[in-house]
């Protein structure tokens, strides 16, 4: 039985360091990084899980969000987060991984519970360590790589110009989406959004 009061982590998927910072593989820590401005906290270096990490409450008296940002680079990514989630004794469905998706296309966002990680390594090893894959994804399409560009140097890259000037847009919706999966759920998120 889930405490309907207890806190939510919500982990942004990422490589650390500056040249990695504009990334489609970056974009969960964008969506972090908006989510600890709206909740009004500041992300600081938690050494014991060697990961960025920011708390702060959902509107007034409203659920707690641990948001983390793992700096293990991201096919190490998931120690950082089982670690966190034992320590504030979050269970897994409370636990939101917000990531890039090659697999659905730029400028659509889905939200799922469960489900495979898609060749995703940020995914793979969240799995791995929590022991389960039964955690929500916001998942933040970026589509596939255009001709023969392989998928690991795509994710690597920086957004396109035109990209771009949607992106401040999708970041923000996909924060909505992790708010919304907190207060309201899952199901009732995928209605509101998914059609849109």
């Amino acid at each position: 039985m889930t405490d309907e009061t207890g806190p939510w982590l919500v982990v942004g998927l990422g490589n650390p360091g500056r040249e990695y910072a504009g990334n489609r593989h970056n974009v969960g820590f964008m969506v972090a990084e908006l989510l600890a401005v709206r909740l009004g906290g500041r992300f600081g270096r938690y050494k014991r899980v060697v990961a960025d990490v920011a708390e702060g409450r959902l509107g007034f008296g409203g659920p707690k969000l641990v948001l983390l940002k793992p700096q293990t680079y991201m096919n190490l990514s998931g120690g950082p987060v089982a670690a966190l989630a034992q320590f504030h004794k979050i269970p897994v469905d409370r636990v939101i991984a917000v990531h890039d998706e090659l697999d659905i296309p730029y400028g659509q966002l889905r939200v799922k519970q469960g489900g495979g990680e898609g060749g995703h390594n940020g995914l793979r090893s969240m799995s791995k360590s929590l022991g389960t894959k039964d955690y929500v994804r916001v998942r933040f399409g970026i589509g596939r790589p255009p001709g023969r560009q392989d998928p690991a140097d795509f994710v690597l890259s920086d957004f396109g110009t035109a990209e771009r000037k949607e992106l401040e847009f999708l970041v923000d919706r996909a924060a909505d989406m992790v708010e919304s999966v907190v207060s309201k759920g899952v199901e009732p998120t995928q209605n509101a959004y998914h059609g849109a």
